[in-house]
C-alpha cells in the first residue's frame, strides 16, 4: 500500500514541455505512473509524448480529473507553480526545483498549511509507492515492492542505500525524499507518522545529513511515540563548520550545532541502531528485523 502515493494518483507535471519536465514525465510514465496531464502557460492545446498540454492546473484537473502535481519549473517561478497547485486542491505537490528563495518557500509552506496541503520538497528527488507510482526523478531500475520505508534528505544517498537494500531482498513500501533546502514541506516527524499506519511498512531506514535539528526532532518522537524498527545514517562526519556541504541546508553552524555527532547520539540514545557507512544498513535491518 504504501504512502502518499499509489495507484489512484492521477498526476499533473508542471513545466512539462521543458526539457526536465519532458524527460521526467517520460520516465514516470515507463514505472507506471498515472501522469494525465501537463501544464505550461501559453501552450495548451499542445501534447507531450500524447499527454495533453493545459494552460492552468484547474483545467487540467476539470479535464483529466488530477489530483496531484509534480513541478519543473525554473525557481524564480517555482512559487507561482506551487501557489497555483495548491489552489487547485492538489496534493501532493512535489516540488523537485533546487534554488527557490527561502522567503518563496516560507510563503508556500504557509499557504499550505492553510490549505491543508502535503508538500514535498523543494529540492527533492521524490517520492515513490514501489510497483505503483512515482512522483521524482529517482531511477526506476533500482526500487522493488516491499516492507521498509525510507525518508531521506538526500537524493543520491537514498538511490545508494535503496540499490543495496533492493541487492539485499529489501524491497519498500515507499521511499521519500525530503528535499534539502533550509525550508522544506513533510518532515521526518509527518513521515515517520504515515509509516507507524502503514500495515506493509514494517521497519523505516532514516537518511540524515548535517544541519538543523530534525534528526534529533525525530530521534525523540521515535523513543516516545514510535514502536516500528528503525534504523539511521548520517552524512557530513567530516564537514568543518560554517561551510555549506552540497545542500542548502547542510551545514554545521559556527556555534557547532547541526553537527552528525549530535544527530548520530540522538539516533542512539532512541534505542536507533546507526550504520557507519551507507552500505551497512542492509545487515542493520538484519540485526533488526
Amino acid at each position: 500500500m504504501g504512502i502518499i502515493v499509489g495507484k489512484n494518483t492521477r498526476l499533473v507535471v508542471q513545466g512539462i514541455t521543458g526539457t526536465q519536465g519532458r524527460f521526467h514525465s517520460k520516465m514516470m510514465r515507463e514505472y507506471g505512473t498515472n501522469v494525465v496531464a501537463g501544464v505550461t502557460p501559453g501552450k495548451g492545446g499542445m501534447e507531450v509524448d500524447g499527454v495533453p498540454v493545459y494552460n492552468t492546473v484547474e483545467k487540467a484537473k476539470e479535464e483529466q480529473e488530477a489530483n496531484a502535481s509534480i513541478i519543473f519549473v525554473p525557481a524564480p517561478f517555482t512559487k507561482g507553480a506551487a501557489m497555483e497547485a495548491i489552489s487547485a486542491g492538489m496534493d501532493p505537490v512535489v516540488i523537485i526545483t533546487e534554488g527557490v528563495p527561502v522567503h518563496d518557500s516560507t510563503k508556500i509552506m504557509r499557504y499550505a498549511e492553510i490549505e491543508g496541503t502535503t508538500i514535498i520538497g523543494p529540492n527533492t528527488p521524490g517520492i515513490i509507492t514501489p510497483g505503483e507510482s512515482k512522483l521524482g526523478i529517482m531511477p526506476n531500475h533500482i526500487f522493488e515492492p516491499g516492507k521498509v520505508g525510507l525518508v531521506s534528505r538526500s537524493g543520491t544517498l537514498t538511490y545508494e542505500i535503496v540499490n543495496s537494500l533492493t541487492s539485499k531482498d529489501y524491497g519498500q513500501s515507499t521511499a521519500i525524499g525530503l528535499g534539502g533546502d533550509p525550508i522544506v514541506g513533510l518532515n521526518f516527524i509527518d513521515i515517520l507518522k504515515k509509516f507507524a499506519e502503514d500495515d506493509q511498512t514494517e521497519a523505516v531506514v532514516l537518511v540524515g545529513e548535517i544541519g538543523g535539528s530534525a534528526e534529533e526532532k525525530a530521534a525523540r518522537f521515535i523513543k516516545e511515540r514510535f514502536d516500528k524498527p528503525a534504523v539511521a545514517y548520517v552524512a557530513g562526519r567530516t564537514a568543518p563548520k560554517g561551510k555549506q556541504m552540497g545542500h542548502a541546508g547542510a551545514i554545521v553552524s559556527e556555534s557547532g550545532t547541526g553537527t552528525a555527532e549530535s544527530k548520530m547520539n540522538a539516533f542512539k540514545e532512541a534505542g536507533v541502531s546507526v550504520a557507519k557507512m551507507p552500505n551497512d544498513i542492509a545487515e542493520l535491518l538484519d540485526d533488526t528485523l
